[in-house]
Parts: structure tokens; C-alpha cells; sequence
């Protein structure tokens, strides 16, 4: 691995989900956290989502994150601080739900003291998870592999999230002028469209840029209890840019395109060519089967096999770097072989794992290489100190 180490020395929150005050002192093994199912656990790893760019591990709201008792009226202000060490520097990068001039609130984010943009953000606290929520995730909608790969996308591309937001305000602000009755000012329309071609366009590179990187990772990884996946982009501006097209071109086809669509996109309520439809394409290799049509295991598997895959994309780009790797519930749809050699994958990676288990007894395998936390009503206390 090309990449420095990346791990957390110290993860603090307060008034965050069920947690009031907890402050974790690590060392650079992999963190296990283990308790009953509604003790915090998986907060945690939630909690170390928010230092990074866009919505946390579960997707709430900012309010939504903070700690309720019944008694507070007003939405109760949360903090979250975490202590990255690499291989030469440390980062404290910390966020939080603070309050505006107007009473309102709004989400903050700093990396040593410091305001941080995204693309900060997304380079300080580089991050991959896996959550059960994903189980279904070659089963469901396009829409949710499409955000699973996007994540992937940031990890080493920075710039793909505020292109991704300028491309959706601006889409919103284009099908809202075509649904006005009264018409729609052209040169503004073709305003927003440019917008939408060259958003459209970066986003799209990045996207291809990150599915070869990805595909050249699952092909060098050995054979092993992770099945190699075939991955694929479904889309005319994603098939565009893995032959080679230059962003320009990619963007002056997406003009077209949005032009010509005007009366189409007017009479369906939604904008029929771009990005925002685009499909990420799983299969399991040894089987030459969809993802869709594998077992929940074999689906578990093949999920775990990309983001491992992804991780060692990472590590050996320059343009890239270590990840903390959070896999909630990791014993979920594994057999002990499985674990095991989930266990043996992540001590191999420069970016510090952190898991989620009902048992302690599912982190056998890890041995020395690991602490284990028991979390209980909010409350983290190190295994050994029990």
C-alpha cells in the first residue's frame, strides 16, 4: 500500500443521538464495539460519519442527530470532535449543530478550529461504510446504488460533491420554469442547462475515472470468500466518458439533449436525460449472475468485496489515500470463515476499521489487533476495564 495510515485517536460527543458524553481514547487497531441492539453502537460510527462531506451514515437531518429527552423545546445542539492521525501530521476535525443570528440552526464543520468546505472535509476524513440498511441494495431502486457509488466517487474525488449539488439546484430550478404555465425565458433556461451539461458532464468523469481505479482493484484482489464483482456504469454520459470523450464534448451532448427534451421533460414532471439516472451494474462473478438474483449472503459478500476493493482503490492512489472503514452489524450474513477473513482484509488496509456486533464473542478473530468497547445506554467502557 502506497497510502500513509489513517486512524482516529480520539472520537468525543456530546448531546449526539442517545449519547450525552462519550469520549473514546484509541490506539490504531481496529475499534469493536459491542452491546444489546438501541445501545448506541451504531451512533457511533454515525457520529464519525458527520465529519465528513454530505449527510451522515443514516441520512438524517442535522436536527434529527441531537439527544431527546422530552423536556427540550427547541432542537438540543450536538458536537462531535475526532482526533485523525496519519503518518507524518494529526487533524482535530469537529462538527456540530450550532445557532444562526436569525434562532435558527445550522450544521457546522472545522478541521483545527478552522472552517472546513467539503472538499476539505471529504480529503481529512476519508471514510467507507457499510450499513444494514444496504442489504437490499442491488435489489432496490437506482436511485440508492447510484448515492452508494457517488460516496465511493468522493472518496477520491472531492470535487464531485459540490458538482452533484450544483447540478440538483439546478435541475430543480429548470423543471420548476417548465412547469410554469406562463412560459419559461429561454436564455435563462439555457442558462440552467449549461449548468446541468458541465456539472453533469464532471460528474460523470469522476464517476468513470472511479469505476476503472475500482474495477482494476477487484481484478489484482486474490480469489478468496469474497466474490469478485463485475461493475458497470449505465449511462450515456458515464459510456461517454470510459471511452474517452473529454468533459467538453460530454457537456455539449447533454446541452443538446436538454434541449431537445424541453416539451418532453415539461410533460413528464422530471428531467429525462442526465447523471441523476444513471445505475451502478453489479454481478457476481464466479456465478455470472445480477446482484439481484444472488442470495442475501452472496449479496452481503459481494457488498463487503467492494468497499475492501474500494479501500485498496484508494490506498494506491495519489489521488487518493487512506480510508476509516465502518462496517455496522459485520456479523450480519457471515459465516466464521467469512469474518475471519473479513478480520484478516482489514488489518492488511492502512485505514483503521471500525465494527458493530451484538456479541464480543463475533470479534474473536481480530485477536490482539483490535479493541473492544461495550456500549450500553450511551455508554462506552473499554472491554478490558469492565
Amino acid at each position: 500500500m502506497s497510502a500513509p495510515p489513517l486512524w482516529c485517536s480520539r472520537l468525543a460527543l456530546s448531546d449526539f443521538r442517545n449519547h450525552k458524553a462519550t469520549d473514546l481514547r484509541l490506539e490504531a487497531h481496529a475499534v469493536c464495539l459491542f452491546g444489546p441492539n438501541g445501545a448506541g453502537k451504531t451512533n457511533l460510527l454515525e457520529a464519525l460519519t458527520t465529519l465528513g462531506p454530505g449527510r451522515s451514515l443514516r441520512g438524517a437531518v442535522v436536527t434529527d442527530l441531537a439527544r431527546a429527552d422530552g423536556l427540550e423545546t427547541r432542537a438540543r445542539l450536538w458536537s462531535v470532535s475526532a482526533t485523525l492521525v496519519g503518518e507524518e501530521q494529526s487533524l482535530t476535525v469537529g462538527a456540530g449543530l450550532d445557532r444562526t443570528a436569525e434562532g435558527g440552526v445550522k450544521k457546522i464543520a472545522r478541521i483545527d478550529g478552522r472552517n472546513a468546505t467539503t472538499g476539505d472535509l471529504a480529503t481529512a476524513a476519508r471514510m467507507l461504510w457499510v450499513t444494514p440498511s444496504m442489504d437490499r441494495l442491488f435489489v432496490g431502486p437506482a436511485g440508492d446504488r447510484r448515492r452508494f457509488f457517488d460516496r465511493l466517487v468522493m472518496a477520491r474525488a472531492p470535487g464531485h460533491g459540490p458538482a452533484a449539488v450544483a447540478y440538483e439546484r439546478a435541475q430543480r430550478e429548470r423543471q420548476r420554469l417548465l412547469s410554469d404555465d406562463r412560459g419559461a425565458d429561454p436564455a435563462w433556461l439555457s442558462a440552467l442547462e449549461d449548468t446541468l451539461a458541465t456539472q453533469g458532464a464532471k460528474m460523470a468523469s469522476a464517476r468513470a475515472a472511479t469505476l476503472r481505479l475500482l474495477q482494476s482493484s477487484v481484478a489484482a484482489a486474490p480469489e478468496g470468500a469474497f466474490p469478485k464483482a463485475i461493475v458497470a456504469l449505465e449511462g450515456p454520459l458515464e459510456t461517454a466518458a470510459l471511452q474517452g470523450e473529454s468533459i467538453e464534448i460530454m457537456a455539449e451532448t447533454a446541452r443538446r439533449a436538454l434541449r431537445d427534451s424541453r416539451g418532453l421533460d415539461a410533460k413528464a414532471g422530471r428531467t429525462l436525460f442526465g447523471p441523476h439516472r444513471s445505475d451502478l451494474i453489479v454481478r457476481h462473478g464466479p456465478k455470472e449472475m445480477p446482484a439481484a438474483l444472488c442470495s442475501t449472503g452472496e449479496q452481503k459478500a459481494l457488498l463487503l468485496g467492494l468497499i475492501l476493493a474500494q479501500a485498496r482503490a484508494l490506498a494506491a492512489d495519489p489521488a487518493g489515500g487512506a480510508a476509516l472503514i465502518l462496517i455496522d452489524e459485520a456479523a450480519a450474513h457471515l459465516d466464521a470463515d467469512r469474518r475471519a477473513a473479513l478480520y484478516d482484509t482489514l488489518a492488511g488496509l492502512p485505514g483503521q476499521a471500525w465494527l458493530t456486533g451484538t456479541d464480543k464473542e463475533l470479534f474473536e478473530a481480530f485477536g490482539a489487533q483490535a479493541q473492544r468497547f461495550e456500549v450500553r445506554d450511551g455508554k462506552a467502557v473499554a472491554a478490558d476495564a469492565l
